[in-house]
């Protein structure tokens, strides 16, 4: 996605950060072994996320190992890696296809066009294991760049179509935990949408861009208002959160549920604080 489903890595020990660390790089391994090296671009915290949680919640059979790779051929480093982080890494698949092409479409970024070529393959395979949720998703990116062309909707339908692709993915299996889980994920991704755009409103502005918090960010009480309805979603996050029964790593995906995601916008408000008025 953007990066924001990460850990507040100052509220970590130096221990759970690398454990946090084992999956990230074993995410990236799975990239590697499923879609090819380019597809390690494809690698994000917010699939780390939730491999760890899928990981934690279904505590499948896995490999632990340590190795080196073309980013880090001096030190080796440890990775886990089971079928969480191979689904993990077909979302992650899924994810950099469609970003890709919403690059290539807003910006025309050759680098962008060529890199969903070479993802091309690699997607085909993943939408010939997860058919079902790939039909689900791209359903929602064409609604979402929909809404975008006829000029940027009312806010909460924008928000709802990032809200059902994070719902997708996060209801891993249509089990007892797929309800939760596709709450879990619905919340995080109306989170995600109304951050990046409130990160992105003050460029949009100066570049004449459009952005689905203009009309909102007009009133005297936007910056309360967009805190609270972002408190909300990850409120409601945080609660599907607590009904699974995890044990394993609850600590840190606690840390990335309650404190990492909200990093990116503790930074803008410092950032904001430390502006001349």
């Amino acid at each position: 996605m953007y990066g924001y489903v990460t850990v507040n890595r100052q509220a970590l020990t130096d221990a759970e950060f690398a454990r946090y660390r084992t999956f990230y790089c074993g995410l990236c391994r799975a990239l590697r072994l499923r879609a090819g090296r380019l597809s390690r671009f494809a690698l994000s915290y917010d699939m780390t996320a939730l491999f760890l949680l899928l990981s934690a919640l279904y505590e499948p059979a896995g490999e632990a190992g340590r190795e080196r790779c073309a980013p880090h051929m001096i030190r080796p480093h440890d990775f886990v890696c089971d079928e969480c982080a191979d689904y993990a890494a077909d979302m992650s698949v899924v994810l950099a296809w469609h970003k890709a092409a919403d690059d290539w479409q807003d910006e025309r970024r050759l680098d962008r066009l060529a890199f969903r070529r070479a993802l091309a393959p690699a997607y085909a395979r993943v939408e010939a294991r997860w058919p079902d949720k790939c039909r689900a998703i791209d359903e929602a990116v064409r609604d979402n760049a929909r809404m975008e062309r006829e000029g940027l909707p009312d806010i909460d339908a924008a928000a709802n179509a990032t809200g059902r692709i994070l719902g997708e993915i996060y209801a891993w299996r249509d089990d007892f935990w797929a309800v939760p889980l596709r709450r879990l994920g619905r919340a995080l991704g109306r989170f995600i949408y109304l951050m990046d755009a409130y990160e992105d409103l003050p460029g949009d502005r100066k570049a004449g861009r459009p952005n689905p918090l203009a009309a909102m960010a007009e009133r005297p009480d936007y910056e309360a208002e967009i805190k609270d309805i972002l408190t909300l979603e990850m409120a409601e996050a945080g609660a599907q959160f607590e009904r699974l029964p995890i044990v394993r790593d609850a600590d840190l995906l606690r840390n990335i549920f309650y404190s990492g995601v909200w990093s990116r916008y503790a930074a803008l408000q410092k950032d904001k604080e430390g502006k001349p008025t």
